[in-house]
């Protein structure tokens, strides 16, 4: 979750947002099976795509004209479509102009979405089935308000009653009193950490996220135990440095460098600094402390994780979200979202777009320096980022910050797969690896928008139609 304000008075009130409160009634819906379902394209037990360009997720080159063979849910020939053995009876997806990528694995998702001030509303049904449309196979909620709703929709899709991606559930957000969010828990001490995590563990939650400001003593005492349980703890700081935090062991940190408090002047150890923005517009980032830090991660094996899209719409000069995006919101959301958009277009003196780049410059550098990047869109803030379209955009501006298409398909995919120790079985489309994968109308590495014309998303095997999963969760996003 990251919620900044433009207004940049101070830290907790970029917290707050400027979503205006209204009430939504919530539909009864019907689950629709896999056995019925209108979503699904192919099911057939042998698959070939046959003659499509290859983003494979390994930051290999684009191959052209290749075959990709799925047989009961796995993949089993991946090469040069002349050289492909398909057997009788299997069906056969002609792709030549178009691109297949691996499934997308997204690391700082939400099932929530913001409906008011300082306030979030469960997408139990439409958030799974966009995550879904929008290429992503597997995700991780980076903080959670409604933990047995995200254990429950896991658990519903793996036992296929209900469709979205594999979700890596994290604990309730673990941070300490500041963060007036009413269904956010305040930790007491350490001991209270430690009971959060033997409860959220015992309850079947695989992660854990520290928020902006736990202590020292419950942060270690987090990382100490989820480690104990072969987990991981990832982290939207602000109490505590990027230093500190990866001298106490975290295995990642959530946002990039945007949420680093490690160049604010005379901080005071354990406190929430409200010139932490201030601190990243003053940045020199070609200066050794900046150096040393990217060195210090990299050497301790902290992984970051980028959230562009979600300071995309804080920053003036950036384009509105996708025509589609905005038609899955409920028209309140979309209406406020759009006045919220014009404010920040009209901003003076803005110095978002200062930030927004020289943050984008440091991920960079990161990943130049030996440092593991991965994705995620985070759909919080001030509207705007709805999820599946997120992801897509997630890509475009990896691509908009210097990398290539290559590398941001890797970052947004086996990076992920690598951090969550999944990357044997997902995050690439290799031989013996899980049908985890996505037929994009168009040729991705020419055109990165292409990424935006997906046609089908394969997720073991099983072919989901996007527009049909769009289209069923239209005028819904901020509803249910």
């Amino acid at each position: 979750m990251s919620m900044p304000s433009f207004s940049q008075k101070n830290i907790i009130a970029a917290m707050l947002g400027s979503l205006s409160l209204f009430s939504v009634a919530a539909s009864a819906q019907t689950v629709i099976t896999p056995q019925k379902s209108p979503f699904i394209a192919y099911d057939q037990p042998t698959i070939a795509i046959v003659g499509v360009k290859l983003i494979d997720g390994t930051g290999a080159k684009a191959k052209t004209n290749q075959t990709v063979i799925m047989e009961q849910g796995q993949i089993t020939y991946v090469g040069d479509a002349s050289n492909a053995d398909i057997a009788a009876g299997t069906t056969i997806i002609e792709a030549a102009g178009k691109s297949v990528i691996p499934g997308l694995v997204m690391m700082h998702e939400h099932m929530f979405y913001p409906t008011g001030k300082a306030q979030y509303t469960e997408m139990l049904y439409s958030f799974p089935k966009l995550y879904l449309a929008g290429g992503a196979t597997t995700v991780r909620t980076a903080g959670t308000t409604a933990p047995y709703g995200d254990l429950n929709v896991r658990d519903a899709i793996m036992q296929g009653t209900t469709f979205g991606p594999d979700i890596d559930v994290t604990a309730p957000y673990l941070n300490g009193p500041g963060l007036p969010i009413l269904k956010l828990k305040s930790l007491r001490d350490a001991e209270n950490a430690k009971k959060m995590i033997d409860y959220w563990s015992y309850e079947g939650v695989t992660s854990y996220k520290a928020y902006m400001q736990i202590s020292e003593s419950e942060l270690s005492t987090v990382i100490d135990l989820a480690h104990q349980r072969q987990q991981k703890v990832t982290a939207h700081l602000c109490s505590i440095t990027y230093r500190e935090a990866a001298d106490l062991g975290i295995d990642n940190l959530e946002h990039g460098f945007f949420a680093a408090t490690d160049f604010v002047k005379d901080k005071v150890a354990g406190e929430c600094p409200k010139t932490a923005h201030q601190s990243l517009v003053d940045l020199d980032i070609d200066s050794p402390e900046v150096v040393n830090l990217i060195n210090h991660l990299v050497d301790k094996k902290v992984a970051l994780t980028s959230t562009l899209t979600v300071y995309e719409t804080y920053t003036k000069g950036r384009p509105k979200a996708y025509p589609l995006a905005l038609e899955a919101l409920i028209p309140q959301l979309k209406t406020h979202y759009e006045n919220n958009w014009q404010k920040i277009a009209q901003q003076q003196d803005a110095t978002w777009p200062v930030v927004f780049e020289k943050m984008r410059k440091l991920e960079k550098r990161f990943v130049e320096a030996g440092g593991l990047l991965m994705a995620g869109t985070d759909p919080t803030g001030f509207g705007g980022v709805v999820a599946g379209f997120s992801n897509q955009r997630m890509v475009e501006l990896l691509v908009e910050s210097g990398f290539s298409i290559e590398q941001a398909i890797k970052i947004s995919s086996l990076n992920g797969a690598i951090y969550l120790g999944r990357d044997k079985s997902i995050g690439s489309v290799e031989v013996g690896k899980r049908a985890d994968l996505v037929l994009i109308n168009g040729d991705l590495s020419q055109d990165t928008s292409a990424i935006q014309q997906m046609q089908y998303v394969f997720k073991q095997g099983v072919g989901y139609d996007s527009t049909a999963l769009i289209n069923a969760t239209k005028q819904v996003v901020g509803m249910h």
